[in-house]
């Protein structure tokens, strides 16, 4: 429904049941809103340019502890602070090199701290920044090797303060501790399972599972939190209610439906550029090439360590 939401690169729900969207094309940019239920388009926010509270490319959006959205702009190399209602509350952010200056901010997320931490996209570095501004630490540096980026993009926090940065041109996922040591990475270049064709936004859940939106690929891929794969969601979207009574209303558009392959409809298009993950486990998508917002609600039981054996060194599986 390009009307209600036009070209979604993130999103994220309110308390109060309020799906917001953030929406860009060249030459617009835009912060959707509807309700959880979708039958109430609830106008938009924010607006096109340079001035105080005014965007050009954004990039992520967050909420802070008040609710208000924190927005990164790799145009502005600023991030913005505006309230659900779409007043300006803060900005901040000076385009350099040096420490605490941005070049392209992309990925935003905070810690348990309530620090903000920014992808300094072509300064290829991850920065710490509190809420209002002040600088706190950066790591990384332009490279391939663990702990240095090519243009990272999306940034994700787990609940005990470890860091996951999508590296966007090395086709990778790290993982760090809060200051910046190397753990781990994910992915290599490539189509199959566990590959990636530049990862984008990214989202750790209360279990530690990792979900990557790979870009180019037109998926979100799933990894458990020692980085295993898990699956893939390529996209099974069905109508969506404001969708349904537009097309009940139009007779051309109904018809044209009824002439299609819907099979092509349901799937990512447009390469997804974020993932979000909120407290009940459900997985918000942001279609980008077909103007909505797919979500997926988690089906999974915890499990302790004694509650299933030990990883047998010849694993088979056999139904009787």
């Amino acid at each position: 429904m390009r009307r209600i939401i036009d070209n979604p690169v993130d999103v994220l729900m309110t308390s109060d049941l309020r799906v917001f969207s953030l929406c860009r094309i060249e030459g617009m940019a835009k912060i959707s809103r509807v309700s959880w239920e979708d039958d109430s388009n609830l106008g938009d926010i924010g607006s096109y340019g340079n001035k105080k509270g005014q965007m050009i490319w954004p990039v992520q959006m967050i909420l802070d502890s008040d609710e208000n959205l924190i927005i990164s702009d790799e145009a502005l190399n600023r991030i913005t602070v505006l309230s659900t209602q779409g007043d300006y509350i803060n900005s901040w952010g000076q385009h350099g090199h040096l420490e605490g200056e941005l070049d392209r901010p992309s990925g935003i997320a905070l810690d348990p701290d309530n620090n903000l931490y920014v992808v300094d996209t072509m300064n290829h570095r991850i920065q710490k920044f509190t809420t209002e501004g002040e600088f706190l630490i950066n790591w990384g540096r332009f490279g391939t090797h663990s702990g240095e980026f090519n243009m990272p993009w999306g940034i994700a926090v787990d609940e005990i303060g470890d860091v996951y940065v999508s590296d966007w041109r090395n086709d990778r996922v790290q993982k760090f501790s809060s200051n910046g040591k190397f753990i781990f990475s994910i992915g290599s270049s490539g189509t199959g399972k566990g590959e990636f064709r530049r990862p984008s936004g990214l989202a750790v859940d209360k279990h530690g599972d990792i979900y990557v939106a790979d870009s180019e690929n037109d998926r979100i891929q799933l990894f458990n939190q020692d980085g295993q794969y898990i699956e893939q969601f390529t996209g099974d979207a069905s109508l969506s209610i404001s969708g349904r009574a537009y097309l009940l209303a139009n007779a051309k558009p109904l018809r044209l439906r009824e002439m299609a392959d819907i099979e092509p409809q349901r799937r990512l298009r447009g390469g997804p550029k974020s993932v979000r993950v909120d407290n009940q486990f459900r997985m918000f998508i942001p279609d980008y090439g077909s103007y909505r917002i797919q979500v997926y609600q988690k089906d999974a039981i915890p499990l302790s360590q004694s509650d299933i054996i030990e990883t047998p060194r010849s694993p088979t599986l056999s139904v009787t």
